[in-house]
């Protein structure tokens, strides 16, 4: 299984590809980057980080790579800096997924239901677009909310249903709990124990090893509860080790999670 992950490279702070090389590694594929932007840090919780727009080498990047006749078995896209990244992402779409491949997108916009800096209800329409081009997508409540305008995680997943086979809302606080809701020909949740407080990369570590499960031919139910396991696993780790939590997730002694559940396919 060869995939592409598309994300930002955040030096300091486990999160984008730093975080989505070793998962999806875990999972036994070989792992290509194309890197959006290149940060001295994340941005949650730093003051003062740098910011590098790589748009333009990206372009040189693939324009490379078709000289090598590179396709891949799963594209991952994450966070997207500009509209016109979310145009070349679909134009990496066509050029380098396999016939057969799988596309999933997580649809970085925003969290407590309110957008990242710099984003708005304009990319998010474009974001949107994106999303009607992927296999799997993976927002989080907020983002569901953003794309669809729908507070409803219900409402929301319907929604999205309508432009993509399987969307995946990837936590929502309803009236009786905690749940992952996603669309598998109907719609459907998968209960989630929370853990309260905030961790970042949480959802680029779920996203990296749903990407390598489902690529890896585990069924949707099953690709979405090993990575929550993996994921629960590394939050409760986090939650124990890691005093400041802007440093990312102890997800490194969690990998086993996903190591076996390949060994032998």
């Amino acid at each position: 299984m060869r995939v592409l992950a598309i994300n930002d490279i955040s030096c300091v702070g486990k999160c984008s590809l730093t975080v989505a090389l070793p998962v999806l590694s875990a999972c036994g594929a070989t792992v290509d980057i194309l890197p959006t932007a290149l940060l001295s840090t994340h941005t949650g919780g730093f003051t003062g980080y740098t910011f590098l727009n790589l748009d333009d080498e990206m372009k040189k990047i693939c324009d490379h790579w078709e000289t090598l006749g590179l396709k891949y078995d799963v594209i991952q896209s994450g966070y997207l800096g500009s509209r016109a990244q979310i145009d070349f992402v679909k134009e990496v779409k066509r050029r380098f997924l396999k016939t057969d491949g799988v596309f999933v997108v997580d649809p970085v916009l925003g969290d407590n239901f309110t957008f990242y800096k710099g984003f708005d209800e304009a990319f998010a329409r474009e974001m949107l677009s994106l999303c009607a081009e992927a296999d799997y997508i993976l927002p989080n409540d907020t983002e569901s909310f953003l794309l669809t305008g729908e507070r409803d995680p219900m409402k929301a997943l319907s929604r999205l249903a309508e432009i993509c086979p399987h969307p995946v809302i990837t936590g929502a606080d309803m009236e009786d709990g905690y749940f992952l809701c996603y669309f598998d020909g109907e719609k459907k949740r998968m209960p989630l124990k929370k853990v309260e407080g905030s961790f970042h990369g949480a959802g680029d570590v779920f996203a990296a090893a749903f990407a390598g499960c489902i690529g890896g031919g585990f069924p949707i139910r099953e690709a979405l509860r090993l990575s929550v396991e993996f994921c629960y696993r590394s939050i409760l780790r986090t939650a124990r080790e890691v005093e400041d939590k802007k440093y990312g997730m102890n997800y490194e002694k969690e990998l086993c999670v996903l190591t076996d559940a390949f060994r032998g396919r």
